[in-house]
């Protein structure tokens, strides 16, 4: 089973990839945001509790989030592999994600690390606000906050997956297709 970690800052393009690296390689895709906001606009209890941390550019609770994970990995027993995108974010979910992957005989074959500098993501998110609805790419001080969180709770996680041997950077500027590329190269 093909499993990949899609990893990078709000912005990187990791909605955009993931939908071509599940095509290509026949994978579901988990984006724990995507999960979020379907629970946000159904109004559900967990779409509540993680709309009060999205809306003020937090990290949503890894026990909440992991959870959540593994009911959606739970749903696609007949799956070729996973990208999760969004997640994780943190080493303490990276080792819950070893643990219940470890539980079915399976593992993180590597983590695809998308690298933006941040005005570009800037750019990126405040664009993607116009088409998108999405309140949290239209603040820029949302915006900041969401990349200063990122830089100090999340990037933190590449280390986990840099000491397992399973990091691959990947430069995320340029066109869709040039990044494609990339990833494609680096998965082999």
């Amino acid at each position: 089973m093909r499993n990949l970690v899609l990893f990078g800052p709000p912005g990187a393009g990791k909605g955009t990839q993931s939908a071509f690296l599940v095509d290509h390689y026949n994978l579901v895709h988990l984006s724990t945001g995507d999960v979020f906001r379907f629970n946000i606009k159904g109004g559900t209890e967990l779409g509540n509790l993680a709309k009060s941390y999205m809306d003020k550019g937090q990290l949503v609770p890894d026990g909440v989030t992991i959870s959540m994970l593994e009911a959606e990995v739970d749903k696609h027993k007949d799956a070729n592999g996973f990208i999760f995108d969004g997640f994780p974010r943190t080493e303490a979910q990276a080792k819950a994600l070893d643990v219940f992957l470890e539980k079915r005989g399976d593992e993180i074959e590597a983590m695809l690390a998308l690298e933006v500098d941040e005005e570009e993501l800037k750019k990126r998110l405040l664009a993607r606000a116009e088409t998108s609805g999405r309140s949290d790419d239209a603040d820029p001080e949302v915006i900041q906050k969401r990349i200063n969180v990122y830089n100090v709770e999340t990037a933190p996680v590449a280390d986990f997956y840099k000491a397992a041997g399973k990091f691959k950077a990947i430069d995320g500027h340029g066109s869709v297709e040039d990044i494609t590329n990339r990833l494609v190269e680096a998965i082999g």
